[in-house]
């Protein structure tokens, strides 16, 4: 009796061991390879596809300063990139966050003098040499409560969203999925 016990103990603690892994191990987490964010920046637009399929257009704010990847440059990585991390799931809407942690604070849409980042964040690694400094210069795809900037570029290089529209974005994209900022029209991206 005791060694079927001890022996499903062992088979439960195993299971349960297993299961960790994939939490703990990011190699374990299966990479979102259905979806596909592609940025225009001269429309200030965003397109999402699911296994090829358009699924939604945002309108969207990149930096201010154009593009670019230097450390300190205050640009928007140009290229192809990916999403490498996700927080914010099931914040209220405003929440603001800083340094990837909420503050408590809900800051109310077009709030005056306010620029937190607000939401979700999606926090996007470089995948190529133009952008490879993405991950290390905290840019993200985020909530701005400055909602009334969104169609022209305005950012400090990060890809600002309507609340409601990352909320909505952030549920359907998993860590992986390809993110492409284009210096053209999305028309001329969207096929590639």
């Amino acid at each position: 009796m005791k060694k079927r016990l001890f022996a499903v103990l062992f088979l439960l603690l195993t299971v349960l061991l297993s299961g960790c892994q994939s939490a703990l191990n990011p190699a374990f987490v299966p990479k979102d390879t259905q979806h596909r964010i592609v940025v225009s920046v001269p429309e200030q637009k965003m397109r999402l596809f699911d296994n090829g399929n358009l699924i939604a257009t945002y309108t969207i704010s990149t930096a201010k300063r154009g593009i670019g990847d230097l450390p300190d440059s205050y640009m928007t990585p140009g290229g192809k990139m990916e999403i490498a991390e996700k927080f914010g799931a099931g914040m209220p809407i405003g929440t603001a966050f800083k340094d990837r942690v909420p503050t408590g604070e809900i800051v109310a849409i077009d709030a005056p003098g306010r620029d937190p980042v607000v939401t979700r964040i999606l926090w996007l690694r470089g995948t190529e040499e133009r952008n490879q400094h993405a991950y290390q210069r905290y840019i993200y795809i985020h909530g701005t409560p400055q909602e009334s900037l969104l169609g022209n570029p305005a950012s400090y290089g990060c890809i600002r969203m309507r609340s409601a529209d990352i909320v909505e974005l952030f549920d359907k994209v998993g860590v992986g999925a390809e993110v492409f900022v284009a210096e053209t029209e999305l028309d001329q991206q969207s096929k590639k």
